[in-house]
């Protein structure tokens, strides 16, 4: 490993990177919620359909397919080691966020609306909660990742350390707000913003089912990995925390340390 100190040169490249990568993703964040619900975007995932139904469906599972690989093996540990070994380490969270963004931009330029017609909430109550259940998701997104740190999630708190020369400490293990209900709230966020929607077409059921599936998928990996960093702080945390509903049933407040993972 390289220990020489960067210059002052470097440190700004990869503070700027950082910088440059956050925006990216930002903005990314911010289409996306218009392109899921529908709004404020040139194209949205229920657009007029353009190609036949099977050329729409195998694009779609591609770019879908394409992110869920890109981000699951640049979030697995044996990968971040990898590509610490060419960049600067303060600069792998930032690559992660810029490749996930750029994953999503592919995904937003090149699906194919399908068409038909899932459900329709007519009742103007109905209507409401699906919006608010939409906007719900989103928000908690939000809130939770600055509730585990929104700076060091996408990458700014590593570069902002590396321009200034102070050595990167990863996060205490902790269990914020509703990481005492349920073990991924960033998940439950997703998954609201997902499925809450007044009329759920087939390409908004193709991308809710498929980001579903990956996510339940991730969880797994996700928990594997957090288990091999944290021991067993968080096996216990596991034991007595469910995964993305509340328990209906009493149970003994958590207090324990908690840190989210790196990946969806």
């Amino acid at each position: 490993m390289n220990t020489s100190i960067p210059s002052l040169g470097q440190r700004l490249v990869v503070l700027a990177y950082g910088l440059v990568s956050y925006a990216i993703f930002f903005a990314t964040f911010c289409y996306a919620a218009g392109f899921v619900g529908g709004f404020l975007v040139p194209k949205t995932m229920d657009s007029a359909p353009a190609s036949g139904f099977w050329t729409a469906l195998a694009v779609n599972a591609g770019l879908l397919g394409l992110f869920a690989v890109q981000h699951s093996v640049m979030a697995r540990q044996p990968f971040k080691r990898w590509l610490t070994r060419h960049i600067p380490e303060a600069a792998e969270r930032s690559t992660y966020v810029l490749l996930s963004s750029l994953a999503l931009i592919a995904l937003f330029a090149f699906w194919q609306p399908m068409g038909g017609v899932i459900w329709s909430v007519e009742n103007p109550v109905g209507v409401a909660a699906m919006h608010v259940g939409f906007a719900f998701g989103w928000l908690l997104v939000l809130v939770t990742t600055f509730l585990i740190n929104h700076f060091d999630l996408f990458g700014l708190r590593q570069v902002w350390k590396y321009f200034r020369g102070v050595a990167y400490r990863p996060l205490r293990f902790v269990t914020p707000g509703p990481y005492r209900l349920v073990r991924h709230p960033l998940y439950v966020g997703w998954l609201c913003a997902f499925w809450f929607t007044p009329t759920m077409t087939v390409a908004h059921l193709v991308f809710a089912i498929a980001t579903t599936a990956y996510i339940l998928v991730a969880i797994q990996f996700e928990e594997r990995d957090l288990v091999d960093i944290h021991g067993e702080d968080y096996i216990a945390y596991r034991k007595r925390t469910p995964m993305l509903l509340p328990s209906i049933t009493p149970r003994d407040i958590d207090t324990g340390p908690r840190r989210e993972g790196a990946s969806i």
